[in-house]
């Protein structure tokens, strides 16, 4: 624009414009491109003919709740990841109402006792995947980010799954 006239006329401003929108452009749009090449989903496999039984959209730091129903004590069991810049998961707590047959006495650095579940905290043991057999009745619920994604009910009855992140 000039002081003039009031009107746009291509000059010196103009090449500033163009680079100035260029750098815009840049600063804002190619992070954006670099990240669509690393988005995540969670995928449930069937561990032996891989088929895929579940696939959503997952991030970096996101959370994931797996609760189930311990074999031998008729218990739930909830556990708590997290997804690591590496895709792995990483347990982050587990709570369970009472001791029995294959609870750990101590695991994490931080056990309590709160609302009838013992606690234990900041265990930080790395998964590169879940594996398990499903059952309708044991397999009680998978969140991510708080939103169930699935129950035993919804997959396979007696069979090996495959719980992994990976790229899209």
């Amino acid at each position: 624009m000039t002081e003039r006239t009031g009107e746009w006329q291509p000059g010196r401003g103009a090449g500033f414009f163009r680079g100035a929108m260029l750098c815009i452009f840049f600063c804002l749009c190619l992070p954006a491109w670099g990240h669509a090449a690393e988005d995540l989903v969670l995928r449930v496999y069937d561990w032996k003919t891989g088929e895929t039984y579940l696939e959503v959209p997952a991030r970096v730091n996101g959370t994931l709740f797996f609760g189930w129903m311990h074999s031998l004590e008729h218990i739930p069991w909830h556990e708590h990841y997290h997804i690591d810049e590496n895709r792995n998961l990483i347990l982050d707590s587990i709570a369970f109402p009472a001791f029995g047959a294959g609870i750990p006495e101590s695991k994490g650095t931080r056990t309590y006792v709160k609302d009838g579940m013992i606690h234990m905290e900041n265990i930080a043991q790395v998964f590169p995947e879940l594996d398990w057999i499903n059952s309708h009745y044991a397999t009680r619920q998978i969140m991510l980010d708080g939103v169930p994604v699935a129950s035993g009910a919804e997959l396979p009855e007696h069979t090996r799954l495959r719980l992994i992140i990976e790229r899209r």
